[in-house]
């Protein structure tokens, strides 16, 4: 699709910078975005906006929202709302540095820095516990009718929602664990990726089966593993066509549906929780025709 920012459906990447921003008080942004819209390149970043943005523009994007704090069974979700998100994609780390680096500027007189995390791929697209994520995506045209909205008119169509997560993993305590027992935990033979019918019903794989949820809550999942110096997990980052799969998948993992947890909280947690809308894009240009800019 033409008016989709390319790398929502793009081959996965080897290296990422995930970016969020906040909006500097008592500034005007439509001069940092319009130059944000030039300066788009959709080959190597995606762009979110946040709903404090919306609202400081007076722009209401339907199905829009914050991301919900959830409290569950010694469980807390927590929601850090930001206004912008950027994910630069690509192969060499030196030059996502220095992207970055010229994006910080480009947002300087509106926006300051909130949070940067490097994520990269790991063995053929293995979370960090080395079991396979993302395992199910949708593909091709399938991809496109999950994460894509389409029939709401000119400045909407091709845009995204997107779910952010930067999830802490206990590595210590999981690699404790007998491999039968992190196979539960996920609901997957960590062997050969299959599901097994015998999993407890606390198994990842069964609290978030995206087709067993009325109606069906499928997503494009695009997450990457994240470290520094002392610690690791998982960007979780879901694309959709609205916000509502997402949000029933996790409900139903914090055991706000039937009051089991998913088992992944064992050993994981997520610490931060956006909500964004990421706009179309015409004639290869982010397409902010939606915020009625001056």
């Amino acid at each position: 699709m033409h008016n989709v920012q390319p790398g929502i459906l793009a081959n996965e990447t080897l290296l990422a910078r995930y970016m969020s921003f906040t909006l500097i008080p008592d500034t005007d942004p439509q001069p940092a975005l319009k130059a944000l819209a030039k300066d788009f390149n959709g080959d190597d970043i995606v762009i979110g906006l946040g709903s404090a943005l919306l609202s400081a523009l007076d722009i209401d994007i339907a199905g829009m929202r914050n991301l919900p704090a959830l409290t569950g069974k010694g469980i807390e979700v927590p929601s850090t709302p930001l206004s912008l998100w950027c994910w630069l994609r690509g192969d060499d780390r030196g030059k996502l540095l220095h992207k970055s680096r010229a994006l910080t500027q480009t947002l300087s007189t509106a926006f300051e820095p909130a949070s940067i995390v490097d994520a990269f791929q790991y063995d053929n697209s293995r979370d960090l516990s080395g079991y396979e994520d993302g395992t199910e995506n949708p593909v091709g045209d399938d991809a496109v009718d999950v994460a894509i909205v389409k029939d709401m008119g000119a400045g909407l169509d091709g845009s995204s929602f997107v779910a952010v997560q930067q999830w802490l993993h206990d590595l210590d305590y999981f690699e404790t664990l007998a491999r039968s027992e992190r196979d539960d935990i996920i609901g997957r033979h960590i062997s050969d990726n299959e599901e097994f019918d015998e999993a407890p019903e606390s198994a990842h794989v069964k609290r978030s089966a995206q087709e067993s949820f009325s109606p069906e809550a499928f997503m494009l999942r695009r997450s990457m593993p994240w470290c520094d110096a002392s610690t690791e997990g998982l960007m979780f980052v879901a694309f959709g066509k609205s916000l509502d799969a997402f949000e029933a998948v996790l409900r139903r993992m914090v055991g706000l549906e039937d009051g089991i947890a998913d088992a992944l909280f064992r050993f994981t947690q997520p610490v931060t929780g956006s909500y964004f809308w990421c706009p179309p894009v015409a004639d290869g240009k982010l397409d902010l025709t939606a915020l009625k800019l001056d």
